[in-house]
């Protein structure tokens, strides 16, 4: 068995859905390109590491060999530059509840990295010139049990972050219980929302008391300004904010209701949502954290 890393940042959604990937043959100039070969070389039983928007997210196993074929229809305009033809490999996923995200473990990874052809830069971001890259078996190995600590750690991320910012020599206390509230959905972080978003768009609900305060751009992902912009949030009822959080839905800059082809309709029924409904145009600043709320989960660019 060998082990492949691909970035499918434009079609991750697409591709693992529909149980495959998919690159042209050759560049858009016509030269080659080693990690579109690469295609050809998975076989049966191979295993790929799925990554969009810095994070593995899935895990598949190749089905069959790879063969020539037209690009996917369900890409739409993504692309709009490849050749219309090329390799189709078939390829199981596996989508994982939490995610790894490489650049929290790149001091493991690096040195595991491939001297050519890398997937990721070794600093943790992702080499968008590579799609399908050949990984030795120590990294494909290391993902997997990086992977099993993920699955099997407890989750407590709020409390991991509130003990990194007590611990931050270079903030004011002031500041500690500025960020500490944010993180929590409280304080300044609430208010600068609640000042914008004073009500659920979803649902309507407009009393405080009933609504979340929730990050668009990861707490993780955000430095400590973004953390605090009221522009990167928006007040959700309980089981809406679950729904975003994790992707299964998000929303268009003109206020369309996106939902993730993994969330069943029938939760949607039961809850009330009306996908075709439209919740209101956002602002820039809202569309910007919204734009990489959709990368992130791989969802088609508008």
């Amino acid at each position: 068995m060998s082990y492949f890393w691909v970035n499918h940042k434009q079609t991750g959604r697409q591709e693992r859905l529909g149980g495959y990937l998919w690159s042209p043959f050759k560049k858009a100039n016509g030269g080659k390109n080693a990690t579109y070969d690469s295609m050809a070389t998975a076989r049966p039983g191979d295993t790929v590491f799925s990554y969009v928007g810095g994070r593995i997210g899935a895990v598949g196993t190749v089905v069959q060999a790879a063969r020539p074929a037209p690009k996917p229809v369900e890409f739409g305009v993504a692309g709009a530059n490849w050749g219309k033809e090329g390799w189709l490999l078939p390829v199981d996923f596996e989508v994982l509840e939490r995610p790894l995200k490489p650049k929290d473990a790149i001091e493991s990874i690096r040195p595991r990295l491939p001297l050519k052809h890398s997937p990721i830069q070794p600093n943790g971001n992702g080499n968008q010139a590579c799609y399908l890259a050949p990984i030795s078996d120590a990294l494909g190995t290391h993902l997997l049990e990086l992977l099993g600590r993920v699955l099997s750690a407890p989750i407590d991320d709020e409390a991991q972050d509130v003990r990194e910012i007590e611990a931050s020599p270079v903030l004011s206390e002031t500041e500690k219980a500025q960020l500490i509230q944010a993180r929590r959905g409280q304080g300044r972080f609430r208010s600068a929302v609640l000042g914008i978003e004073p009500r659920c768009r979803v649902t309507g609900v407009d009393v405080p008391e009933l609504l979340r305060a929730s990050h668009i751009k990861p707490w993780r992902d955000s430095d400590n300004c973004e953390r605090l912009d009221g522009n990167n949030g928006l007040m959700l009822a309980p089981h809406v904010d679950v729904l975003f959080d994790r992707g299964l839905i998000s929303f268009s800059d003109a206020g369309g209701i996106l939902v993730s082809p993994q969330l069943s309709p029938k939760v949607l029924g039961q809850w009330g949502i009306n996908p075709k409904r439209t919740v209101g145009i956002f602002s820039p600043d809202q569309s910007m954290y919204l734009r990489l709320h959709r990368q992130r989960f791989g969802y088609q660019p508008e």
